[in-house]
């Protein structure tokens, strides 16, 4: 019996997803929770696990499209007809929920064995004819017609992967992988394997950006346009300053098409910025002593091989101060005209990707302790880097933070998380001249900003919110009496 799998809601009220690659073929056999495909809202990467099992009999969207919750990407030939009330089996360990639908694989399906077909070594993705460069448009050729790309999607890459001439940003020759060389003692995720092996290339030649060196999604596909079309725009590293666009004939310009996270960022910033009205005030603190108990708790074996930064005591900082006004961590509700004010605080990071800007929140974060809060940070930003946020961290956050310390920059006036009242700034420390006891003496300085929506937080409240951050940064032992 033939069935058509419809795109489901990945969660969170979104309303679309491009495909970013397909990890199935037609007719490769497949089983209830495979994962099938690989989609990307605009909140992160999702495998979409299958909810029956049979034979693939088409692929309907091609790699790069965009498409509807609720149309149809893939027609299965199922083997029996109670397979299409098969429901995917819930997975605790992945947040990414599916609503209607299920959870993502676990990690066992997720290694299953794929059947390779036998032309998958010299598929080219996307036929000839293309000259644009795409992050995510390569996957396995079907062998049925799927709906082209619209216009948010970009075309791919021409030529077969790795005979173009010259050497590959990523490094090393851009030559093709002989047959069956697919860097099987490298770390990379079947998923991954799998797309070098259709692209044809050598994974042993490609440089790993995830976290611990394992080789992602975006440096084999990157390493593929590199060979195809040699990026000659670098940065000071030597890496591809612009990966993902159309070089004009001229050359003078490269066009990326705006789609997923960077147009929902985008549209969220916009609507934020025209719709509360930004005020932001400023702080510049003296953090040496912040400094000094950062270096005894690394001593301390309570915090043995917990990653201990600046940015983890203004966490605290902000959560102490939040809970003595607890009327900054409120929303406008617009359509119902109320100010909605939070018993919870699901304090946001920014965090910046090769995706674009997400914004991640730890839940609950006020009832976590300094150890547990290090955890959760460390495993929100890996997650981050590595693309694999599940949409249910990025939703209902109450108050950000963003650490534009991290790249050397003072301090800024950051736009607002959408549905949110503050956002805080921390800035990079420096040792700066500094008056002590009427002394000037060298001292590690840092500046705060914070922006809030002066619909709900007037100046007295932001003031006194951003006061409390500093003076808690400025001698540590105030968390001790306030919090």
């Amino acid at each position: 019996m033939r069935r058509e799998f419809n795109l489901p809601d990945p969660g969170e009220g979104l309303t679309d997803a491009d495909i970013v690659q397909w990890l199935v073929a037609p007719g490769d056999t497949i089983s209830v929770n495979q994962p099938i495909v690989e989609i990307e809202t605009a909140k992160s990467l999702v495998e979409l696990p299958s909810p029956f099992d049979g034979v693939v009999a088409e692929l309907l969207i091609e790699v790069g499209a965009n498409v509807a919750v609720g149309e149809p990407i893939l027609v299965v030939e199922t083997t029996s007809p109670d397979d299409a009330q098969a429901e995917p089996e819930a997975d605790e360990e992945s947040g990414a929920v599916l609503v209607g639908y299920g959870v993502t694989a676990s990690e066992p399906s997720r290694r299953r064995v794929r059947r390779v077909k036998p032309d998958a070594g010299t598929s080219n993705a996307g036929g000839p004819g293309g000259t644009e460069l795409s992050r995510r448009g390569h996957g396995a050729e079907s062998q049925s017609t799927p709906r082209a790309a619209g216009s948010r999607s970009a075309a791919v890459g021409a030529g077969e992967p790795g005979q173009g001439s010259g050497t590959s940003a990523r490094g090393g020759p851009a030559a093709p992988a002989a047959e069956g060389a697919v860097g099987r003692d490298v770390l990379a995720k079947p998923p991954v394997r799998k797309l070098a092996r259709d692209l044809g290339i050598d994974l042993t030649a490609v440089r790993g950006t995830g976290p611990g060196g394992i080789i992602t999604r975006d440096d084999v596909v990157e390493y593929a346009d590199n060979a195809a079309n040699p990026v000659e725009i670098v940065d000071a590293d030597g890496d591809p300053w612009l990966v993902g666009g159309k070089v004009t004939e001229d050359g003078r310009q490269t066009r990326v098409p705006v789609k997923s996270v960077r147009r929902r960022t985008a549209e969220a910033m916009v609507a934020s910025a025209f719709t509360a009205p930004h005020v932001t005030v400023f702080h510049t603190v003296d953090v040496t002593r912040s400094i000094e108990l950062l270096a005894k708790m690394k001593e301390d074996r309570e915090f043995a091989g917990i990653r201990l930064t600046p940015l983890l005591l203004t966490m605290k900082a902000l959560l102490i101060a939040v809970a003595r006004h607890p009327e900054v961590n409120a929303s406008w509700d617009a359509e119902n005209e109320e100010i909605v004010y939070k018993h919870y605080v699901n304090l946001g990071i920014a965090a910046s990707t090769p995706r674009g800007l997400m914004v991640p929140n730890i839940k609950d974060a006020h009832r976590l302790s300094l150890k547990e809060l290090a955890s959760e940070l460390a495993g929100l930003t890996e997650r981050a880097r590595a693309g694999a946020t599940p949409p249910a961290e990025m939703s209902d956050g109450t108050i950000t933070i963003t650490n534009v310390g991290v790249f050397g920059i003072d301090t800024g006036t950051p736009i607002l998380n959408p549905g949110e009242a503050a956002i805080l700034a921390f800035g990079a420390i420096r040792q700066m001249p500094w008056v002590v006891d009427g002394e000037i003496v060298p001292r590690h300085v840092t500046q705060l900003s914070l922006s809030f929506d002066h619909r709900l937080v007037d100046g007295e409240l932001g003031s006194r919110v951003l006061a409390d951050v500093a003076r808690i940064l400025e001698d540590p032992g105030q968390a001790l009496i306030w919090g």
